[in-house]
């Protein structure tokens, strides 16, 4: 098979996908506790905020198995930037416009911008590897108790 889909990286795809729950379940862990003390977006954001961290590591070390690094780490807030841009006009889209509970609708917004938060994210932790071969950065293995 030829084309875009033959292109993917499936595994990352699936491994990117379980971080991604496991992300989620973190996220809306936060979220619900903080949703009956702050409004719903305050609540959002917060959680937001808080499942970062995990998710980087997550996605560095099992998505796209390459090293964390401070340079990485210092780049992944912008993938998020993108996510969480997607994620609050699908939030207030869906419980504005269309009025879905707030308690479910960050779920949905979720599962809307996992595939432009794949994009974004694996351009940043695991660069095309001719990018990293012309600037003589061969991507080095993940070592257990390699530092940020």
């Amino acid at each position: 098979m030829r084309g875009p889909a033959a292109a993917l990286p499936w595994g990352q795809v699936v491994r990117f996908t379980a971080v991604g729950v496991v992300n989620t379940g973190t996220f809306y862990g936060c979220y619900l506790p903080l949703h009956r003390l702050l409004p719903y977006f305050a609540a959002y954001t917060t959680g937001f905020v808080l499942s970062l961290v995990g998710s980087f590591f997550l996605n560095t070390y099992f998505t796209y198995r390459t090293r964390p690094t401070w340079k990485k780490f210092l780049l992944f807030p912008l993938t998020q930037v993108t996510n969480y841009a997607v994620q609050s006009a699908g939030l207030v889209a869906l419980v504005s416009w269309l009025g879905m509970d707030s308690v479910a609708a960050p779920l949905a917004a979720a599962l809307l911008a996992l595939p432009v938060t794949f994009v974004v994210s694996r351009r940043i932790l695991r660069p095309p590897a001719r990018r990293r071969a012309a600037a003589g950065q061969p991507e080095p293995p993940v070592r257990s108790g390699d530092p940020v």
